[in-house]
C-alpha cells in the first residue's frame, strides 16, 4: 500500500483546518462540513457529467482504479530484469526451448507470455509485434482511468461554480431581506469550496498517480520486449542487462 495516498489527503485537510483556526474561522467548519444542497450539486453534477462522457464499462473500471491509487502495486522492474537475465543465460547455455522449464517461475505475466511465444517457435518479428500491440493496448486502457480522474479535477470546480450561481440567484430574490443576504452568499460559495476541494485533493492527484503507474508498467513491458529481442538474437546477457538497466533506475550508478 502507498502510504502517501492515505497520508496526503490527511495532511492537506489538516492544514486547511489549521488555516481556518488561525484565521479564526472555525465557525464555518460545521456549515462547510454539512451542506446537502452543495453535495447534491457538486457530487451529483460531476457524476452525471462523467456518465455522459464515459461508457458504463469505462466508468466502472475507472472507479475501480481508485483501488490501484491506494495500493499502487508496482511492477517490480529489478526483479523482471533479474529474470530476463536468467532466461538469457539459460538460452545461451542450452537453447530457447530450455526456457519452458523457467516459465512457471516467472512473476510477470507479459514475460511468461513472451517465453511461451518464443518456445513455440514464433518468428521474432511477429513476437515483437504481438508484445508491442499488447503493451500499447494496456497503456491506452490505463489512460482511460487517468483521463477519468483528471476530468473529475476539471469538472468539479465548474459544477461548484454552477452551485454558487444557483445560490446567488437565490440571494437575488431576497434583496429585500438584508438578514438573509450574508448567509445566502456563504451557502452559495460552499459549493465552490466543495468543487475546488474535490478537484485538488481527489481528481487531479489520483489522475497523476495513475498516470505515473501506467508509465512505470509500460517500462516493465518494454523491458520484456527488448529482453526477448536480445535473447532471440543471441546477445550476450551482459549486453542485455546494460540495455535494460535504464528501466530500473540504476543505470549509470557507477558513472562519475
Amino acid at each position: 500500500m502507498d502510504l502517501f495516498s492515505l497520508i496526503g489527503p490527511l495532511v492537506g485537510a489538516g492544514m486547511i483546518l489549521m488555516g481556518m483556526v488561525l484565521k479564526h474561522a472555525t465557525d464555518l467548519i460545521a456549515q462547510i462540513a454539512y451542506s446537502p444542497p452543495s453535495v447534491c450539486i457538486v457530487f451529483g453534477g460531476t457524476i452525471g457529467a462523467l456518465m455522459i462522457a464515459y461508457p458504463m464499462a469505462d466508468f466502472i473500471s475507472s472507479l475501480k482504479a481508485f483501488g490501484t491509487f491506494i495500493k499502487n502495486p508496482p511492477a517490480n522492474r529489478p526483479e523482471i530484469l533479474a529474470q530476463i537475465i536468467d532466461l538469457a543465460q539459460t538460452a545461451r547455455k542450452e537453447s530457447i526451448l530450455a526456457l519452458e522449464k523457467k516459465r512457471d517461475g516467472l512473476t510477470y505475466a507479459p514475460l511468461r507470455k513472451a517465453v511461451k511465444l518464443a518456445v513455440d517457435g514464433t518468428d521474432p518479428a511477429v513476437l515483437t509485434d504481438t508484445l508491442e500491440a499488447e503493451a500499447h493496448f494496456h497503456m491506452e486502457e490505463a489512460e482511460v482511468a487517468v483521463h477519468f480522474w483528471e476530468d473529475i479535477g476539471a469538472l468539479a470546480p465548474s459544477i461548484g461554480i454552477l452551485g454558487a450561481v444557483i445560490g446567488l440567484m437565490k440571494v437575488m430574490v431576497s434583496l429585500d431581506q438584508p438578514e438573509k443576504i450574508g448567509p445566502g452568499i456563504m451557502v452559495a460559495f460552499v459549493a465552490t469550496f466543495y468543487g475546488v476541494a474535490v478537484a485538488n485533493f481527489v481528481g487531479l492527484p489520483v489522475g497523476k498517480k495513475l498516470k505515473r503507474k501506467a508509465h512505470l508498467d509500460h517500462y516493465a513491458f518494454t523491458m520484456v520486449i527488448i529482453g526477448m529481442q536480445g535473447i532471440l538474437s543471441g546477445l550476450n546477457p551482459k549486453v542485455i542487462e546494460e540495455k535494460l538497466k535504464i528501466f530500473t533506475g540504476v543505470h549509470g550508478e557507477d558513472e562519475h
